[in-house]
């Protein structure tokens, strides 16, 4: 019996933290991380894969990497590190300040973003056995949300 769930009943003591709850472990029991390793040959940890996904939309200096994540520069760098030891990204050089570096992604990190999408975009199986009427209520839940 869950903690949101009223004792010695069948109904939620909250109804809300009863489905904030399922919600939760529905999108737990998709994770994908093993099989995206797996793809790309190594583990894409947040921190890496948020910058990954921030590069598909350009270039960025360290500093724009760090200010978009939250991380503190060394960070910031140890990440860009770790993505252009495994040629995703590389650095150059900034057509406007010849001491910065832009880093953007390589044509393996394209594959890589593109290849992770694939992974981490395809609808659960249990959704696609829900009937159109029930996908779009909740649709139509999760939009008012």
């Amino acid at each position: 019996m869950t903690a949101a769930k009223q004792a010695g009943g069948d109904r939620p003591a909250d109804p809300a933290a009863y489905a904030w709850a399922l919600m939760q472990q529905f999108v737990s029991a998709q994770n994908r991380h093993e099989e995206l390793a797996k793809a790309l040959g190594f583990g894409l940890g947040a921190g890496r894969g948020k910058v990954l996904f921030q590069l598909r939309h350009g270039p960025s200096t360290l500093s724009q990497i760090a200010d978009a994540h939250g991380f503190d520069a060394p960070y910031a760098t140890l990440v860009v590190d770790k993505l252009q030891a495994h040629g995703l990204v590389e650095r150059r050089p900034h057509p406007e300040d010849g001491r910065r570096k832009l880093v953007a992604l390589t044509d393996e990190g394209h594959a890589a973003v593109a290849t992770a999408d694939a992974i981490l975009l395809r609808t659960p199986h249990a959704l696609s056995e829900l009937d159109g009427d029930a996908v779009r209520r909740l649709a139509g839940l999760l939009e008012r949300l």
